[in-house]
């Protein structure tokens, strides 16, 4: 009787400690305060979309689909129609307008930093002249690709679209055309910049940041006070780190605010140490998780349908397939001492990056320098994968098609994905950020495989057993957050329609509103994580260099066996997929 009450008081117990949870763990004031900023964000943009959005929508859909039954490839008509409903965007209204410039980070520039946070009108006035005669050339040469694309397109309506060779002689031209077009946006873009003053809008954004974070510290029990005091710090760091990567040959190159975010804190770390009172504000895994929640509401399952099946294999068949091996290797052929460092850099390869990375660390308990060894290496081979892989596949002819799908299969970071499929095509940056995008649900599920593998495997050994509460103790909670965010908004993305959903939902919550804080809440962490970091702690770790030879090894596979399915997929096994695309 008194056995069957201590365990009925220990059930008790823990049910109390599972709801005491929900308002003192770090992986559930995550998911609270992601959730509270997409619904303000629905709050805000979904009650007011655009006016005369539907009608147009409706005019440019009716030609669209008179072109499509009329031709069997996009026409210039097909697209200057998608043109016209791509221009309705939520992020154009007034509204958005002001919101943007509170949560904007530093802009571009090239010479003088200060430009990236402050412009006079005289200043704006002149580099707008400087930029015209650059917009009047890209003018000129869209204006020449459209006449190309024209006579291109002509030919091939004179055979009835039968001849395949016109067809794709068109097809090119008309490519040729769309890249040049967007040329002309980004040449005009720089010829109509207006004055500006960021400074006040940046330390509203820094006290405000400060404020929301603090919630959850406070009610974690943490030094509220002290937080708010490091939090000043950590985003000036990450203020300077957008600044810098902001810069148009660091830009150009990739390297980004989170390269110059972890390398300013490491120098401030490992030089004159990181100030003990600036401590409790790197809150890495909190402001990271919170993006991450975020950014489950980009991961919209009409865009994982959209690329079909050829897409879901290239990402969902060889993603685990990598990681496993890589795991493996290392253990088998490298003998890596440490089990999480070896499984957090095969998550951090194979997977996306950052992102798993965090989820994998928290699932396997890594150490915080494991994890800041991983990241590390991530953005380092982002940064040259993202400059080489679209120059390789240009030079080699590869189809930009199956370029995109490389690249999204294998690239770490979203952004850069979206950056180099931009140095091909249209169709490319499309098939490497779904692909990407698909990858990324794969978020959740390592998460959920590697806490299982390690509570069963790795942690039960010499007789030792782990039970199923261990597992749910073990799984990131912030997950859940992150697959909730996915199925809401995929769910109201397919309520809108195609076309509403992108106007409000695209270019208005996610561009606008939560993107910006996303960005922002990754930054924070990146900063966090240099000014955490002390190279005496990670020395023994590089002994022999393993992590390096992992990371080479495992990217290499991950380069060959994504490029072969991408290529069995798109062009063997569905190539009328391709074709549509």
């Amino acid at each position: 009787m008194a056995e069957n009450t201590a365990k009925a008081n220990v059930v008790v117990d823990n049910a109390k400690a599972s709801w005491s949870d929900l308002w003192t763990k770090e992986d559930y004031w995550a998911i609270w305060l992601g959730a509270l900023l997409l619904i303000v964000g629905c709050m805000i943009f979904l009650p007011r979309p655009p006016a005369g959005m539907g009608e147009v929508f409706d005019k440019s859909n009716a030609i669209m689909q008179a072109e499509a039954e009329r031709a069997p490839i996009k026409t210039v008509t097909w697209y200057q129609a998608q043109d016209a409903k791509e221009k309705i965007k939520a992020s154009g209204e007034p509204y958005a307008k002001a919101l943007s410039k509170w949560l904007t980070k530093p802009k571009g520039w090239s010479d003088n930093p200060l430009d990236s946070v402050m412009l006079t009108q005289a200043q704006a006035d002149a580099k707008n002249a400087k930029a015209m005669p650059k917009y009047e050339e890209a003018k000129q040469k869209a204006a020449a690709a459209l006449e190309a694309a024209l006579a291109a397109e002509s030919l091939a309506a004179g055979a009835g679209f039968q001849d395949e060779a016109l067809n794709l002689a068109a097809e090119e031209k008309i490519d040729a055309w769309r890249k040049a077009r967007n040329a002309e946006g980004k040449a005009k873009s720089k010829t109509e910049g207006k004055a500006y003053n960021m400074i006040p809008s940046l330390l509203a954004l820094m006290v405000g940041l400060g404020l929301f974070f603090s919630i959850g510290i406070k009610a974690m029990g943490k030094d509220t006070v002290g937080f708010l005091k490091g939090f000043v710090v950590v985003f000036a760091l990450a203020t300077l780190a957008f600044l810098l990567g902001e810069q148009s040959t660091m830009k150009h190159y990739g390297v980004g605010d989170a390269v110059w975010a972890i390398f300013i804190g490491m120098l401030i770390a490992n030089t004159i140490g990181t100030p003990k009172w600036v401590k409790p504000a790197l809150e890495v895994e909190f402001f990271i998780k919170t993006g991450l929640v975020l950014l489950g509401a980009e991961v919209l399952f009409n865009k994982i349908i959209a690329i079909g099946v050829p897409g879901i294999f290239v990402a969902w068949v060889v993603t685990p397939i990598v990681l496993i091996c890589t795991f493996i290797f290392g253990q088998k052929v490298l003998k890596i001492p440490s089990k999480t460092l070896n499984i957090v850099i095969s998550a951090d390869m194979s997977v996306c990056g950052t992102s798993a990375a965090i989820a994998t660390a928290a699932a396997c308990r890594a150490k915080k320098e494991e994890l800041t060894m991983a990241i590390g290496l991530s953005l380092v081979f982002t940064a040259i994968m993202m400059i080489v892989m679209p120059m390789f596949i240009k030079a080699t002819g590869m189809p930009y098609i199956l370029g995109g799908a490389w690249m999204g299969g294998t690239i770490d970071a979203t952004g850069a994905v979206a950056a180099a499929g931009a140095f091909l095509s249209e169709k490319a940056l499309y098939v490497a950020a779904t692909i990407k995008m698909i990858q990324n649900v794969l978020i959740g599920v390592t998460a959920f495989g590697v806490a299982v593998y390690w509570c069963t495997r790795v942690e039960c050994e010499g007789g030792r057993t782990v039970g199923v509460g261990e597992i749910w103790n073990r799984f990131p909670k912030f997950v859940l957050g992150f697959l909730a965010a996915s199925i809401a908004f995929s769910w109201i993305y397919a309520s809108m329609g195609e076309d509403a959903g992108f106007t409000v939902i695209d270019q208005g919550i996610l561009r606008v509103f939560t993107g910006s804080f996303r960005g922002w809440f990754f930054c924070l962490s990146f900063a966090a994580i240099g000014l955490a970091t002390n190279f005496r702690e990670l020395r023994h770790y590089f002994k022999g260099g393993k992590p390096l030879i992992l990371y080479v090894c495992g990217q290499t596979f991950n380069l060959i066996l994504t490029l072969l399915m991408a290529y069995i997929m798109f062009y063997k096994v569905f190539p009328e997929i391709t074709a549509q695309i």
